[in-house]
């Protein structure tokens, strides 16, 4: 009788969803332990569904971050919510984020499609550090009624990493039985220039206000990236004339400010020192044209 009792290698697509704002991208971060999503106080700045790998001797944890569901107003809208609808389909374990403010039954038809997903679930409460200990006691207990076939409904503080530690844990345990998808050394599915459009598209939320930030779009036009310098050109896009002045803000300064918010979180990300030029231009109503947003990659195959 053979005496091998190490366990089987474990590995499988893990998913984060749920309504805009309540966190996601913050968890996913926490739990994949690098800055894969961006992170903003505005709604929708996750456009993609984005993938982060962690890897341990035993066992492949993907981690897919999607972005908020809500009812499409314009075409790339459709696309992303076709990213998030395409996580209940291949996810070996479901993380539906929600948080102590929002209406339990906010887009029911999403709500109604998790209900019916055969994967693992567990339903996480965001911020649970802004609701007392009798408010959250009541959502556990609505969000139980909710998704009864729950395996738990946790309160969570992703962003002061309070219920981190045992949700690794609880994903760990749930985790079926593969080999591995990626290579043990990767972290993300994405290619460097994804990572670039991302870090410029978040200053981009950060800076500007209202309808501006959602209208934008980032793409790499060039990236050289030599031993110790990356030479990158990355177009922003803007649907009119009037947000291309809002972009470059008098005499440049605004493009500027955000040319120099996104080459240092850049250099932190690629540890090397970046030459980052920005360019703006037109690309009319791109969000509801069908050839832009294959194009940008809003398509899903």
């Amino acid at each position: 009788m053979s005496n091998d009792t190490s366990k089987a290698f474990k590995s499988g697509f893990v998913n984060i969803v749920g309504n805009p704002n309540v966190g996601k991208s913050t968890l996913m971060n926490k739990l994949v332990g690098d800055k894969v999503s961006i992170i903003t106080n505005k709604s929708q700045t996750t456009r993609h569904r984005i993938i982060g790998i962690v890897n341990t001797p035993e066992m492949q944890i993907v981690y897919s971050d999607t972005p908020g569901v809500l009812k499409p107003s314009y075409k790339m809208q459709e696309e992303m919510l076709g990213f998030s609808k395409s996580a209940l389909s291949d996810a070996d374990v479901l993380l539906y984020v929600t948080d102590t403010v929002e209406d339990g039954m906010k887009n029911a038809p999403f709500v109604e499609a998790v209900q019916r997903s055969e994967a693992p679930l567990l339903v996480l409460i965001n911020k649970a550090d802004l609701g007392t200990p009798e408010t959250l006691s009541d959502l556990v207990s609505k969000w139980q009624k909710i998704f009864p076939k729950a395996i738990e409904v946790l309160p969570i503080a992703a962003e002061h990493n309070a219920g981190i530690t045992y949700i690794k844990e609880r994903v760990e345990a749930l985790l079926p039985e593969n080999p591995p998808y990626f290579d043990q050394d990767a972290f993300t599915d994405r290619p460097a220039r994804f990572f670039v459009n991302e870090i410029i598209r978040e200053k981009i939320f950060l800076y500007y206000q209202q309808e501006v930030p959602y209208s934008t779009e980032v793409e790499v036009e060039e990236f050289h990236e030599g031993e110790s310098l990356i030479k990158i050109r990355a177009i922003i896009f803007v649907e009119r004339e009037s947000q291309k002045g809002i972009i470059i803000g008098k005499r440049g300064a605004a493009l500027k400010k955000v040319g120099m918010m996104a080459r240092r979180d850049l250099e932190k990300f690629f540890e090397k020192k970046i030459f980052l030029e920005l360019i703006v231009r037109v690309e009319k109503d791109w969000r509801n044209r069908e050839s832009a947003l294959e194009h940008f990659g809003y398509k899903i195959d």
